[in-house]
């Protein structure tokens, strides 16, 4: 087993992650090698995907989204919109919802909606939704309450049922669908997905993602991938036992943590010098949300509350050397930065000046 230092892992994950340099592959592909990209600000998603190509293409993943349909907007890990390549979406749609938070009576009272209701309501959208039409949410609720003829389920839904799409996502029932001006609508995975075919068994579904997750926020332990999927709820013997499925997997000492790669990446992985570029990153990166906010090799933990803002929202930041040294926001047409640290300046105005034309492009296209 060989070691690493954290400088390592950094820029070993910029360069899988394709910071370091951009590469040349399609929207789809992105979303791919990062094991999603989270999409609950659609610009962010756009800029996450955009800053990761060398000659970005404007308006490639409405369309991915839209006309190819290569790419699934539906609600994924920590239960938070991402885009997923259709192919793989059903993998990571199978973990989540081994949650089953939705069986706790806190839940059920919370939300009104005890496992038979939701049931009752996952088959009536997943009717609704057979036709092949995009429902909006108004139209989609007055479906089920149709089709169910419950004053219950009618009292639930009326009262706001936001998360109750959340284990319909999950089940492979409904993905969001091309929206109607300010209205979001919903499809069947299934109707709308071409070659869509279904949610894998619980043991492929755990190889598919694992590997993925690796692939782009390795080396890793489970309790890192558990974070990222599920904010450590899953079960301590489930993610032992996806780990396991994951097929073979090396293991490398990070600063005296004995941590999981894919074999095939271990020896350049060892081999990686530690990085000195400058990148800037948009709102919701992958990068930062791989490893999560409260790892302190990653973000000071002075400088969390900088990142990890109120009610969720993750700042852009600024990366020296792979750590977040910084964080931006656009102002008018220009980039304000907030350092941690001393950045170098000629690359930061080098990283601004790719950047800054990025914003205004992914802003339209959402």
């Amino acid at each position: 087993m060989g070691s690493v230092t954290w400088a390592q892992v950094l820029a070993w994950r910029m360069r899988r992650q394709l910071l370091e340099p951009a590469g040349d592959l399609p929207a789809v592909e992105v979303a791919r090698r990062l094991a999603g990209v989270q999409a609950q600000v659609a610009s962010s998603a756009e800029l996450a995907i955009a800053v990761r190509q060398a000659t970005p293409a404007p308006g490639e993943v409405p369309k991915a989204l839209w006309d190819e349909r290569s790419l699934v907007k539906t609600w994924a890990m920590r239960g938070t919109l991402h885009l997923l390549p259709a192919d793989v979406a059903g993998a990571y749609l199978a973990l989540c919802a081994t949650l089953r938070h939705w069986e706790k009576p806190s839940w059920a009272k919370a939300f009104g909606a005890s496992p038979p209701d939701l049931e009752a309501i996952a088959e009536a959208a997943g009717e609704a939704l057979a036709g092949g039409a995009a429902l909006t949410r108004e139209e989609l609720n007055a479906a089920i309450v149709e089709k169910t003829d419950s004053a219950h389920l009618a009292e639930v839904l009326g009262s706001g049922w936001g998360p109750l799409l959340k284990p319909l996502a999950w089940w492979g029932v409904l993905c969001y669908g091309p929206s109607q001006g300010q209205r979001v609508t919903f499809a069947s995975p299934e109707q709308f997905v071409p070659g869509w075919k279904g949610l894998p068994e619980v043991e492929d579904a755990a190889r598919t993602v694992v590997r993925a997750f690796l692939g782009a926020h390795g080396p890793a332990t489970p309790e890192m991938f558990d974070n990222w999927l599920t904010r450590k709820s899953s079960r301590k013997k489930d993610v032992k036992a996806w780990f396991a499925a994951a097929g073979e997997l090396a293991t490398v000492d990070v600063e005296g943590v004995e941590m999981f790669v894919l074999p095939e990446h271990l020896d350049a992985l060892i081999d990686t010098a530690p990085t000195r570029s400058v990148r800037l990153l948009g709102g919701f990166d992958q990068y930062v949300l791989g490893a999560g906010t409260a790892a302190t090799y990653l973000i000071p933990a002075e400088r969390r509350a900088a990142v990890s803002r109120t009610a969720g929202w993750i700042s852009p930041v600024v990366l020296y050397e792979g750590r977040v040294a910084g964080v931006w926001e656009g102002k008018d047409g220009d980039i304000a930065v907030t350092q941690f640290e001393d950045i170098p300046a000629k690359p930061l105005a080098a990283e601004i000046a790719r950047i800054t034309p990025l914003l205004s492009r992914t802003a339209k296209a959402s």
